[in-house]
């Protein structure tokens, strides 16, 4: 017999043998139970997480002649012939091959008549949205108001493509991603079953290799079985995928740890002549900083994957804001590394970077009294005597408290400040000149061409008055025309001395004139703005 791949062997019969899609599985069992099967499915998700099996296997489960805990049995007519693929009932039809509308038409020609050997016709559409515009228009309707023996099952890995009329009509499932942890132990089940020999490192680095998909998994374990001649070893499985060893990234984190920028070049250096993807080795990087920033917050937390010993050192060595910065450099080194010269060095300049970044903690510095030197007089000479003065300047003594100004502003823009009034409040007091004012009464000359802006306005300004000066003090404002400043023109004028000075320095910079003069450039009217 030809030899089956093991993502083909090993490919799921039933529910229970799905791997990390619980949630979609027990909705399906328990439609089963209860008879509650909608006419219209819909399997979303990445490539290789089980889209094409779950639909499989419900078209299997919905005719099945005896269900064994809502599962298909695999041993009636019906389950045979889905193994064998002699099922006439099951239509399966890969949309990216069949675009065409008059494909559509030709297959749902034959959707009224009833099933030959099973209780339901099922259409079972994969890549649905690769059907054109037409084609989904064509089975719209029947999608809709299918014959009572129609069920149709449509996969897809894109589900944005597909018109919004299509998914109302249908009853939607999104399978996740894998974990890496999921993949690792079916591809230890599967080796167990077929007696392969495995080391677990090997198995750890496919599994998060495969990125979410157990196919891709099962076919680069299929890859290993053969690089290895039988077996699946990490020697093996490093010089397959071209990854290096965990003990050179260990060697890493330890250097940038003790801030050795000397001994971490000369490891990347090492570690180079393996040609390794320095991607990959900073996916790992991050991956361990993640689980010391996890043990850093939780000491009790255990992982498997990674040693111990080396989690616990660094987490001793590196401050947790020290690792939560190299992670965020790190995550950012991995969107420009493809841009750096080669990758050896894009790789260089993000561990540069963790380095340089890297915050120096300062050494607490206390305050001690300053001692004079002392010098051990020579032999008949007399030791001088340091005076009073010097001795008295080393002594720090406690200054004076500086008295706090208890005396009011006199001018109304300093007033205004020390009010704290915002809104129409402040445009009123801003468009005001401070006339006089005593114990008794305060007063204001009004801007005439200053539109009134209410009687709330002047009974905020009053009460803010009154609070800040402590008296019962009565606002009378007066409309007149004043010599004086008001604070708003104050302020207008403020702001057009700092856009003439802002339009006079870009006018009298000489990178500008050189533009002007070699291009012909021009500076766009209204574009200059002062920076404050």
């Amino acid at each position: 017999m030809a030899y089956q791949v093991l993502a083909r062997k090993w490919r799921p019969s039933n529910f229970t043998q799905l791997v990390g899609q619980e949630h979609v599985s027990q909705s399906l069992m328990h439609a089963l139970q209860h008879d509650r099967l909608h006419h219209a499915y819909l399997f979303t998700g990445t490539r290789g997480v089980g889209k094409t099996t779950v639909a499989r296997i419900l078209a299997k489960a919905i005719n099945c002649e005896n269900l064994k805990d809502f599962n298909p049995c695999g041993e009636c007519q019906v389950c045979r012939d889905f193994e064998q693929g002699r099922f006439m009932d099951l239509i399966e039809v890969d949309a990216a091959s069949r675009t065409k509308v008059e494909d559509t038409r030709d297959l749902l020609d034959n959707a009224q008549y009833a099933p030959n050997q099973g209780r339901y016709k099922v259409y079972l559409i994969d890549e649905v949205h690769m059907l054109s515009g037409h084609s989904f228009n064509a089975l719209l309707k029947t999608l809709e108001e299918p014959p009572p023996h129609v069920k149709f099952l449509l996969a897809t890995t894109d589900p944005h493509k597909i018109p919004v009329t299509v998914l109302s009509r249908c009853l939607q499932f999104n399978l996740k991603r894998l974990l890496p942890e999921q993949i690792d132990t079916q591809m230890q089940f599967i080796l167990g079953q077929e007696q392969i020999a495995f080391e677990r490192a090997a198995l750890k680095m496919l599994g998060r290799a495969a990125d979410g998909s157990l196919r891709d998994g099962l076919s680069l374990l299929d890859q290993a079985i053969v690089y290895g001649s039988g077996s699946v070893t990490t020697e093996a499985v490093i010089g397959m995928l071209g990854t290096v060893a965990q003990q050179p990234i260990d060697d890493i984190l330890q250097a940038l740890a003790a801030d050795d920028a000397r001994a971490l070049l000369a490891k990347i250096a090492d570690v180079a002549e393996l040609t390794p993807d320095f991607a990959d080795i900073l996916q790992q990087i991050l991956r361990v900083l993640h689980r010391v920033a996890l043990l850093q917050q939780m000491p009790d937390f255990v992982d498997h994957e990674f040693d111990k010993q080396l989690l616990e050192s660094l987490a001793k060595a590196l401050l947790p804001e020290d690792v939560q910065l190299y992670y965020q450099i790190g995550l950012l080194g991995q969107r420009d590394l493809p841009l750096a010269p080669d990758p050896r060095s894009g790789f260089e300049m993000v561990m540069l970077r963790m380095l340089t970044f890297r915050p120096q903690v300062a050494e607490a510095q206390t305050l001690e009294p300053v001692k004079p030197a002392v010098v051990k007089p020579a032999a008949g000479v007399s030791a001088p005597v340091m005076p009073a003065a010097v001795e008295t300047r080393l002594i720090e003594e406690p200054r004076p408290t500086p008295a706090v100004q208890t005396t009011k502003p006199s001018n109304w823009t300093e007033i205004i400040a020390a009010l704290n009034i915002s809104g129409r409040t402040r445009e009123l007091a801003n468009n005001c000149v401070l006339d006089g004012i005593d114990d008794s009464s305060c007063r204001l000359l009004l801007d005439p061409s200053f539109q009134q802006v209410g009687t709330k306005a002047e009974d905020n300004l009053r009460a803010a008055l009154q609070n800040y000066y402590g008296k019962p003090l009565k606002l009378v404002i007066s409309k007149q025309a004043e010599q004086q400043m008001t604070p708003a023109l104050e302020i207008q004028k403020a702001r057009e001395d700092r856009q003439q000075a802002a339009v006079d320095s870009i006018n009298t910079d000489e990178n500008v004139q050189a533009l002007k003069d070699t291009f012909g450039a021009r500076i766009m009217p209204g574009s200059i703005e002062p920076l404050n």
